[in-house]
């Protein structure tokens, strides 16, 4: 390696290249961030769980149902954002937590028809009543 690497000098040219290269996170790309670190986790523990020796069936089929439910969530999820993208040209957050559906959108016009056509287009996806707010940043 160059020997410039281990100079422990640092030019204030080189400290401006670096922040220069970081990006502002909006707060959508904090929460997807947030949530897919999140379920990362819950997804580890879970697939732990089924490959212990000590948990019984009925538990392991418990563990499988709520790790498909999780995979089954987030692909709503992803399916949900797209369609929010198109619709409102935006960046947005979609959770599905039970009965409750959250949209956070990266746009800061908070117009009542807009939030009335995301909530229209997120019920369409989902058989049941599900009860959704929309939130603008």
């Amino acid at each position: 390696m160059p020997n410039e690497v281990f100079s422990p000098e640092i030019t204030n040219e080189s400290t401006e290249n670096i922040n220069t290269e970081i990006n502002e996170t909006t707060i959508v790309s904090s929460l997807k961030i947030e949530d897919g670190v999140t379920i990362q986790k819950q997804i580890n523990t879970l697939k732990d769980k089924l490959a212990d020796g000590s948990v019984s069936a009925e538990e392991k089929n418990a563990y499988f149902e709520e790790l498909k439910l999780i995979n089954k969530n987030s692909s709503k999820e992803e399916t949900i954002e797209t369609k929010i993208k198109e619709l409102c040209a935006c960046d947005n957050f979609v959770k599905i937590e039970g009965d409750n559906v959250i949209v956070v959108l990266d746009k800061e016009e908070s117009g009542v028809s807009t939030a009335n056509e995301i909530m229209r287009l997120v019920q369409k996806e989902f058989d049941a009543k599900k009860y959704i707010s929309v939130k603008f940043n």
